[in-house]
């Protein structure tokens, strides 16, 4: 048997990451799940800390054969979209007079990177995922606005969403959700992460 109190070297934690990250690509962790466990690993002092945050997954990853979601949309009224829903490539996120709120924290996802195209036409769209996903915004609104929120990831394992915005008359807003507001409303969280962006006072 293996003892758990080794200490763990880079490479072991490297090895961990890497694990996780299949399991990820293969659908059995959520976007979530995944940071918390890479969290766990990259300061992980024992190989027992690295044998545990993988004690639920099988050795050989395997992806599911649910059908992966496309489209998300809001017409004349209020949407959220937020679950275990698998996102496979590309999907769209389309609000029209509408307010859509796309939580992909809990999403499973098949490859390492993530396009959403959002289409805004006076209607609002915010999407929300867990802070240490590698985020990349593009794209135009006009009368409106594309913003995005939080502390981005800085790690080159993180997988990667490309956020692409056609906007008219419309916002889009991305959040990226740390831990410690896993659970909050949709209001407490763009509260917090809002003035989080507010300018510090200066001490003293």
């Amino acid at each position: 048997m293996e003892d758990g109190s080794i200490r763990a070297s880079d490479a072991d934690r490297d090895q961990a990451v890497a694990t996780l990250r299949e399991h990820l690509v293969a659908g059995r962790l959520t976007l979530e799940e995944f940071t918390d466990r890479v969290g766990v690993a990259l300061s992980a002092r024992e190989t027992g800390q690295l044998t545990r945050i993988q004690a639920d997954l099988p050795h050989a990853p395997a992806g599911g054969n649910r059908k992966a979601a496309r489209f998300s949309s809001a017409l004349l009224g209020h949407v959220a979209r937020r679950g275990r829903m698998r996102v496979r490539g590309w999907c769209a996120a389309i609000s029209v007079f509408g307010d859509l709120d796309f939580d992909l924290r809990e999403a499973v996802i098949e490859g390492t990177q993530i396009g959403v195209t959002v289409l805004a036409f006076v209607g609002n769209v915010d999407i929300y995922v867990p802070e240490g996903i590698s985020v990349d915004v593009g794209g135009i609104a006009i009368m409106g606005h594309r913003r995005d929120w939080g502390q981005d990831a800085d790690r080159v394992d993180a997988p990667v969403l490309r956020v692409r915005v056609i906007g008219f008359g419309g916002t889009v807003d991305i959040w990226r959700v740390p831990a410690e507001l896993r659970g909050s409303s949709y209001t407490d969280v763009i509260r917090a992460l809002r003035l989080k962006s507010l300018p510090q006072p200066p001490p003293g």
